[in-house]
């Protein structure tokens, strides 16, 4: 078969992706995940008594479950499907990379297996926010001068 026409072939039969539609459902859910994170911090400031730095503190480690919890039922993927980056890009995707990651390893033993994998897909978004602050943070001592 020629390549030309395979390649009709094939965007004929390919899905075509509706990204106004996904940026809006990606919008909405990562509002309604920030909404989520307010709550959460209102309610350990007020009705626990919280210091509201304590209390954010307390919402990641609550999302940060959520998240885990969530990839160990096996609802997060399906979840993400719905929600598509609303909640892949906030705290909860970083946490289910890494569940996923240890649950995947989990057969090969805890160092070789959970220990040696668990930050194959997290490891690269710690390691590019770490190299973007320090640039963003060279740039501001050069443009703002300290």
């Amino acid at each position: 078969m020629d390549k030309n026409k395979y390649k009709v072939l094939v965007d004929k039969y390919t899905p075509k992706e509706n990204r106004l539609y996904n940026g809006l459902i990606a919008f909405t859910v990562g509002g309604l995940m920030g909404m989520l994170g307010q709550f959460l911090v209102s309610f350990y400031s007020y009705y626990l008594e919280i210091p509201s730095k304590e209390a954010s503190v307390f919402m990641i480690v609550t999302l940060v479950f959520l998240g885990c919890f969530l990839t160990c039922l096996g609802f997060f993927d399906k979840l993400v499907s719905l929600a598509r980056c609303g909640l892949i890009i906030p705290i909860t995707g970083f946490a289910h990379s890494m569940m996923s990651a240890a649950l995947e390893y989990k057969r090969e033993g805890l160092v070789t297996g959970i220990g040696a994998n668990i930050f194959k897909l997290a490891g690269t978004v710690i390691m590019f926010g770490v190299v973007s602050a320090y640039l963003f943070g060279l740039l501001r001592i050069v443009v703002m001068g300290g």
